[in-house]
């Protein structure tokens, strides 16, 4: 059974749409539950909810009849209402209602330390809203007291996206999914400062700020406030043309490669160098330590970068993630696990688990490598066109069972920094920071 509340009050069992009674009571009653499902609801906010305040003497004995009546709806489809205490309860079963996968999903974005599955979370719970909480169910008074904080996490998880949106470049997406709001909410500094950047990077500077002259207008005659400074700050940029505007933020120690962010390089091994696309990956994306890999065509450019594919097999693999969206995600998904286990392993040989996980997937690149002739006269090992989205995947697996037979391995050191955490390979052991030396315990070391 599935329950939808963002938008017009809908049950569906198994796809089909069913109809729970015909009154608004009723049904308003059920959305009250299910608001806080698995939870008791005392009959005497049950009453003050459907009476907007104001039951009536005989409002107990009403609701124990319309419960009743729900009880008769819900039966066939296995979802029941339990008396607890003064109060009654959904039980928990298997069955949908999107207010809590809305929550989920905006969960699970707040703490997404990469900013394309920041994005692909928002974008799956903005998608559940179809509309006003229980749009035709209840009234406007009703709604703001039910679902007050939930409009608010919608507008925040607007902004959050735009904004996280703007610094992976996207600012057509940001003109799309903001667009038809900039009216609805024109009293959102942040939505509005996301709205005028992207408006700005598309050429259309003249629109940005018209759009901030409306907002302030709105701000000083129904609020009685200026806009902040930040919104102020960034009308002055667009006023005068600031090119830092036209760009997204660049992260530190980043070099451009076929319009992808790839961090510099830092050890000269690719194994090594895929582990420190995420070293220190509990920071934000600006910072040393943030996950470089934000989609599948990071991955495929990186893989070129260090020669692990070479530039037409590049090509075919974009367009091929172009193509195959989900099978991209998958591949990407699988390639960060491994990266996960290969940063375990060679930072703790005795991670007996992880080395398993690395040479399962050593050993299926190996059933896929040719060996070939290279332009210098020397055969190499490489993976054919057909090992298809996973060939990045493969190849650094590859690189990384070289690395693990070789005694060079045993020279592997971690940049001691909690802003850093890169790996690198000091043969001297006298070496104890990365190759950046931008990180405090590395500079300390060196003083």
């Amino acid at each position: 059974m599935d329950f939808r509340l963002l938008g017009p009050f809908e049950a569906r069992h198994q796809g089909i749409r069913v109809e729970l009674g015909t009154r608004r009571q009723e049904r308003c009653l059920l959305a009250i539950l299910l608001l806080d499902a698995g939870r008791v609801v005392p009959v005497p906010r049950i009453a003050d909810l459907l009476w907007n305040g104001a039951p009536p003497a005989s409002a107990r004995a009403t609701v124990h009849t319309y419960v009743g009546r729900v009880r008769a709806a819900l039966r066939p489809y296995g979802v029941t209402v339990t008396t607890r205490h003064d109060g009654y309860a959904v039980d928990l079963a298997e069955y949908t209602v999107d207010v809590r996968e809305f929550l989920d999903l905006a969960g699970q974005a707040a703490v997404a330390g990469d900013p394309g599955e920041q994005v692909r979370c928002y974008d799956r719970a903005l998608a559940l809203w179809r509309g006003p909480l229980l749009d035709g169910t209840v009234d406007a008074t009703l709604r703001d007291r039910l679902g007050g904080r939930l409009a608010e996490l919608r507008r925040t998880a607007l902004e959050q996206r735009a904004e996280t949106q703007l610094t992976m470049g996207l600012h057509t997406r940001v003109l799309a999914d903001l667009g038809p709001l900039a009216t609805e909410l024109p009293g959102r500094e942040r939505l509005t400062a996301a709205l005028m950047t992207a408006l700005y990077r598309a050429g259309r500077q003249a629109e940005a700020l018209e759009l901030f002259r409306t907002t302030r207008h709105h701000l000083v005659t129904e609020l009685g406030i200026d806009p902040g400074p930040a919104l102020t700050t960034l009308h002055d940029r667009i006023l005068a043309g600031d090119p830092r505007l036209d760009r997204p933020p660049a992260p530190l120690y980043a070099v451009r490669v076929r319009d992808q962010w790839l961090p510099w390089t830092t050890s000269g091994h690719p194994a090594l160098e895929f582990c420190n696309t995420y070293a220190g990956w509990h920071h934000s994306p600006e910072v040393p330590g943030s996950d470089w890999l934000r989609g599948y065509e990071t991955l495929a450019v990186w893989a070129g970068h260090h020669d692990l594919a070479d530039v037409p097999l590049v090509d075919h693999l974009l367009k091929e993630a172009a193509a195959r969206p989900e099978a991209a995600a998958t591949a990407l998904a699988e390639a960060k696990a491994f990266r996960a286990a290969l940063y375990a392993c060679l930072t703790d040989p005795a991670d007996t688990r992880a080395f398993r996980t690395v040479a399962a997937v050593a050993q299926q690149a190996a059933r896929a490598a040719v060996l070939t002739l290279g332009p210098d006269g020397l055969a190499q090992w490489r993976l054919a066109p057909s090992a298809g989205l996973d060939l990045p995947l493969h190849a650094t697996a590859r690189a990384a069972a070289d690395l693990l037979t070789d005694p060079r391995r045993l020279t592997l050191r971690a940049c001691p920094s909690a802003d850093c955490g890169w790996l690198f390979l000091d043969e001297s052991g006298r070496r104890r920071w990365c190759s950046l030396a931008t990180c405090g315990e590395g500079r300390a070391d060196r003083n």
